[in-house]
């Protein structure tokens, strides 16, 4: 059967029996989350930074947008002092089932809430948001069709003139054979993230490009098992694309978002505290647990604000006042 890619990717991924209906994310790819706890208290420190921002509201909200198996919610929530915690209003919002294990006080929902007051964090959710992909040829940008059952290719028809928009103030192409992956579908979903944001700050994480820098072939890739695969999509492995943050940008200020800031991972935890930094090598005769305690969480911090790895990963983060 011939569809878009973007079709194709919402049967594969989330239709009936589809991948993230179906598979641990852990088992697959490993994440910011997976990777150490270090990851969660930072992301307690930005939320605790909000909260005196706001004023300590009666009700704080943290809301996990793809939270796949619950980690970074659980972690939070953990970590969170007592104080804090009596006040957090918790939320995971992923279309699969609720994982077993999962603290009572998270509330596991299929879609974001309204009003949200505190802090919204979508870790590699926007590059699992299917899209479209387009092709240019002498006649310009034609749109991609796949085989589902074999990842076979073909070009079908013309892209909306709306998508046609997007490419042309997005991602341009110039020569045939350059392809470009549509980001409408990831514009509107941070869109309606901003909206549901009453007051505090929105932070999407995600392997990103920038106008001024596209690949010219795009980005779609499969994973399985920790493996990159080909990208066939029949339900077999994730399909992921890079996201275009700098659009997801523009499309949450005109949603409402007041300031934007786009940076880095590496930059982002850094700023929140998480180094990298190595224990003094005098701990290690006086204190010897205390120093490999260390030294692992030094090892831990390192990965997650590595450049050439997790630390790589865009961070958009916007607010409402």
């Amino acid at each position: 059967m011939w569809l878009t890619w973007r079709a194709a990717m919402e049967h594969a991924l989330y239709g009936e029996s589809g991948f993230y209906l179906r598979e641990r994310p852990s088992s697959h790819f490993r994440t910011s989350v997976g990777a150490s706890p270090v990851f969660a208290e930072a992301v307690l420190r930005e939320l605790a930074a909000i909260n005196e921002a706001l004023g300590g509201p009666e009700v704080l909200d943290l809301v996990d947008i793809g939270a796949g198996e619950g980690g970074l919610a659980a972690g939070v929530l953990a970590a969170a002092p007592p104080a804090l915690r009596s006040r957090l209003r918790v939320t995971a919002v992923d279309l699969a089932p609720r994982p077993p294990a999962l603290p009572e006080e998270i509330v596991w929902a299929r879609a974001a809430p309204d009003g949200i007051h505190g802090l919204v964090i979508a870790n590699e959710w926007l590059d699992n948001i299917p899209v479209d992909i387009a092709e240019q040829t002498a006649d310009g940008p034609r749109l991609v069709l796949v085989n589902v059952t074999d990842g076979e290719e073909r070009l079908g028809g013309r892209p909306s003139e709306a998508d046609l928009a997007w490419l042309d103030r997005w991602w341009p192409m110039r020569a045939p054979g350059e392809r470009a992956e549509i980001g409408r579908p990831r514009d509107r979903a941070w869109a309606s993230v901003i909206v549901r944001l009453a007051r505090g700050r929105a932070i999407a994480i995600d392997y990103t490009h920038a106008l001024e820098d596209r690949p010219p072939y795009g980005t779609l890739a499969g994973y399985r098992d920790g493996a990159l695969v080909a990208p066939v999509p029949d339900g077999s492995c994730d399909i992921t694309a890079h996201v275009a943050l700098d659009a997801c940008a523009a499309s949450g200020e005109s949603a409402g978002a007041v300031t934007t800031a786009l940076t880095t991972q590496r930059e982002a935890l850094r700023a929140l505290g998480v180094t990298g930094s190595r224990p003094a090598v005098e701990q290690a005769g006086n204190d010897p647990r205390g120093y490999l305690q260390a030294l692992a969480r030094a090892s831990e911090e390192a990965e997650l604000i590595a450049a050439g790895g997790l630390g790589g990963f865009g961070w958009l983060c916007q607010s409402r006042p």
